[in-house]
């Protein structure tokens, strides 16, 4: 443990968004001295809550809570530090005709409203459900796990390949072909060898384009889909839920148990540069011209950030440097988080359902949300969006004064820039209006329920969070870009060509979301290589 000093510290973590809490919470229980630096006056990144409107609290980046491992929330005690989770009751997509597909947690339920609709498809979706799972159980084994360098010799890639090669075979060779064939799919293709009503496609297709630069037809969107299928609330596997209080809640819990270990956590101190010598990291500048010391430098930044905006050229490798460059992240989401005076009326939905109580959408075929797609292609906003809205206070009032509600809404497609250049402030109120419009041709009360819109481009998203060009995901979701080709081939294992600098962020594998699988699989890297680590397959 270092000894010296208050500006040296054992390990320095740039950016207490929740990988980099995760990340700092392994580090200081393993017994390092840890400071964690964060650029803005307040901690979480895109998992924040924040009151911006009076009375109302704002999950207004990221808003939804399922991807976080539990095996996180369990080794570093988050619900002792008051992390709670409510899961939806369930889910819906409007229709353009007046009717719905609803969505419910209750099994029977949900069949019976399939049947509605499609019988074929209420058997369908029984197989549908059945085969995700499958492709689930190969994924999630994976995901706390370094992925191995195919190219190497040593000893923990080779075994981490015959892992790989065992959880495969473990498939049979009519899965293995499946399993390598979900891969490389369009979500489109994949659910049309399921289903045959537009609006069951539709509503499931729409966890295939959240945060990415892909429409429902792109090859690779079907893993995207699998992505935010992989989630878990109580051991319910695809549940999805709401962090009460806001997603700020989850990376409040993260801070308290890593100050509780021992950690510091600084805030308003926005990174300069990251300091290297002779091939290593050896500290970082502030903007403010302080230095601070550590032999240890773990970046929470995306890969683009990190070593095109905090590390000096000369220090890196041209051929790597150019890697980078050339890794995809493209904005393409934007978000409202709107505060209401009153719950609004959808007609097309029986009064007190709880198919309000979750996320509701109101793109019902497949070919809407590819023109909406092809909308950001061409450098414009959606004219016909895909939006994913929720109305937490249904379910957690605290967030908002008595008799009012909060609504987040998350829209595809928006470009991080337009055909014609940056966003102006006027071009950003008719997003917000084009996204409006849309809500209220479903709820005819909407719009004079509304108390304040707070709207954000992807380059408000940039600019607040740091994630570039607003990507939720810090890189796409895209084969070339995932296990050990995430971030770059040859530098999947957390580390990078200076000696002591990790990246701890979605970035690296296995991607993005609120997770915090990134931020604790670069801890056992730093631990291992510290002399303190354990088993790789294990956290601890």
């Amino acid at each position: 443990m270092n000894g010296g000093g208050a500006n040296r510290f054992d390990a320095i973590v740039v950016g207490a968004g929740h990988n980099g809490l995760v990340n700092a919470c392994y580090l200081a229980r393993a017994g390092l001295k840890v400071q964690v630096l964060e650029r803005n006056p307040y901690i979480g990144g895109a998992a924040v809550s924040r009151r911006l409107y009076d009375g109302f609290t704002y999950s207004n980046c990221s808003y939804v809570c399922s991807l976080l491992r539990t095996e996180i929330m369990r080794e570093l005690e988050l619900p002792r530090f008051g992390l709670q989770i409510i899961p939806y009751e369930g889910g819906c997509t409007l229709m353009s005709n007046g009717e719905h597909l609803a969505i419910y947690d209750n099994h029977d339920a949900l069949r019976r409203e399939f049947a509605r609709h499609s019988r074929h498809d209420a058997e369908a979706y029984e197989r549908y459900v059945r085969d995700m799972l499958r492709h689930c159980r190969f994924i999630k084994p994976l995901l706390l796990r370094t992925p191995p360098d195919p190219t190497s010799f040593r000893p923990r890639d080779l075994q981490e390949l015959l892992f790989l090669g065992k959880q495969f075979h473990k498939l049979g060779e009519t899965r293995m072909y499946d399993t390598l064939r979900f891969f490389t799919m369009s979500c489109a293709d994949m659910l049309e060898e399921y289903f045959e009503r537009e609006i069951v496609k539709a509503h499931l297709a729409g966890s295939s384009i959240i945060g990415t630069a892909l429409g429902p037809r792109s090859p690779g969107s079907a893993y995207v889909l699998l992505h935010h299928y992989m989630g878990s609330i109580d051991g319910a596997v695809g549940a999805w839920g709401f962090a009460r209080g806001g997603m700020g809640a989850i990376t409040q819990a993260l801070a308290a148990s890593f100050t509780a270990s021992g950690g510091a956590v600084r805030t308003g101190a926005p990174v300069a540069q990251i300091l290297t010598r002779n091939g290593r990291a050896h500290g970082v500048v502030l903007q403010s011209g302080e230095e601070l010391q550590a032999p240890i430098v773990v970046s929470n930044l995306d890969v683009k950030r990190t070593f095109l905006q905090t590390v000096a050229a000369q220090e890196l490798p041209a051929e790597f440097l150019e890697q980078v460059r050339r890794f995809k992240i493209r904005g393409s989401s934007g978000k409202l988080n709107i505060a209401l005076d009153g719950l609004p009326h959808f007609p097309a939905i029986p009064q007190g359902s709880p198919c309000t109580r979750g996320d509701m959408h109101v793109t019902d075929t497949l070919e809407m949300i590819e023109r909406a797609y092809d909308d950001w292609k061409e450098g414009r906003w959606s004219r016909a969006p895909y939006i994913d809205m929720l109305i937490p206070t249904q379910i957690d009032p605290s967030m908002v004064p008595d008799g009012k509600h909060y609504m987040s809404v998350f829209v595809q497609y928006c470009p991080y820039r337009l055909a014609e250049g940056e966003w102006s402030a006027a071009q950003r109120q008719a997003f917000g209006e084009t996204v409006i419009d849309t809500i209220a041709r479903h709820s005819p009360d909407f719009r004079s329920l509304i108390l304040h819109a707070e709207i954000r481009t992807p380059q408000d998203i940039e600019n607040e969070v740091g994630l570039t060009e607003g990507n939720i995901f810090q890189g796409e979701l895209t084969f070339d870009q995932l296990f050990f080709n995430r971030p770059l081939p040859g530098y999947a294992q957390y580390r990078s060509p200076l000696g002591g600098l990790y990246l701890c962020g979605s970035s690296n594998h296995p991607g993005g979301g609120v997770m915090g699988a990134p931020g604790a699989n670069c801890a056992r890297a730093i631990l291992r290589d510290t002399g303190r680590g354990a088993d790789p397959g294990r956290l601890s």
